[in-house]
């Protein structure tokens, strides 16, 4: 079953964008809809979709540039698929999604594409796109390859680290901590991805960092069957927030058992 975008009440009376402040939202772009059509890519359903109740956000926001318009909904996508807004299993109309969004189909596009790429959907031929289902194995699956990437580099840099380069990641522990007290999984996991990132970096190594941060991403997407529910309650953030700044403390004292554990344990327990 085809649905509509995110944060914007549909059939299944999902949220408007206007009313829920934890809605996406993407910034609309001036006559977006009336370009498509006369450029020949409209944001009428194409064969195969079902045209929706088609509300849609205020035109009345300064233009951007395409390139920015295409990031942007690409962000709002990812923080979707976070939240469950995107459904696992469910299809998703680029025509339908621009329409809510405000803004031309090709950008959202673009983005469905890159997330296609990423593993996140798939490609439905005639209908749009469809977000990937994925089970519990997958999910330890992710766990199991991101401890044996990241474990052996986090005992090395333990070993090697001045305790004031890790004294300098506080700010971004911190900030996951805030990010999940404030229950909103799309910003805890915008958070969590920061701090992990800023801890391999100090590896040098740019492969390493793009890699994990794939795999990081994968694993925060929810699982099928959690899909429009609140699949870690705000307990839950907190607790996972709160092993940053215990990391970080094994880390300045060098304590390599605490270390390989508490990474062990955090990798299980995140998604």
């Amino acid at each position: 079953m085809e649905q509509g975008a995110p944060g914007f009440a549909g059939a299944g009376g999902r949220p408007d964008a206007r009313t829920d402040p934890g809605a996406v939202r993407v910034p609309a772009q001036p006559g977006a809809a009336d370009a498509d059509r006369a450029g020949g890519g409209a944001a009428e359903a194409a064969p195969g979709e079902h045209p929706h109740d088609g509300r849609g956000v205020p035109r009345d926001r300064p233009a951007v540039r395409r390139s920015s318009v295409r990031g942007q909904v690409l962000d709002a996508l990812r923080a979707a698929l976070v939240t469950g807004e995107l459904r696992p299993g469910e299809v998703y109309s680029a025509p339908v999604l621009a329409e809510r969004f405000g803004v031309s189909a090709t950008p959202v596009r673009e983005a469905m594409q890159q997330l296609a790429l990423e593993g996140a959907v798939e490609v439905v031929p005639n209908r749009g796109f469809r977000v990937v289902e994925r089970g519990a194995r997958e999910l330890a699956e992710l766990a199991e390859v991101r401890a044996l990437i990241e474990v052996p580099v986090m005992l090395r840099l333990a070993r090697t680290v001045p305790a004031e380069r890790w004294a300098e990641l506080r700010p971004l522990a911190e900030a996951t901590v805030r990010a999940a007290s404030s229950g909103c999984r799309a910003s805890y996991a915008e958070a969590d991805r920061a701090f992990h990132r800023a801890v391999l970096s100090l590896a040098g190594n740019g492969q390493l960092v793009q890699i994990a941060e794939d795999l990081h991403r994968r694993a925060q997407w929810p699982p099928a069957g959690a899909a429009g529910s609140v699949t870690r309650g705000r307990a839950e953030l907190v607790a996972d927030a709160a092993e940053h700044g215990a990391l970080l403390d094994a880390l300045i004292a060098r304590d390599l058992d605490v270390v390989r554990v508490l990474v062990r344990e955090h990798f299980a327990g995140a998604g």
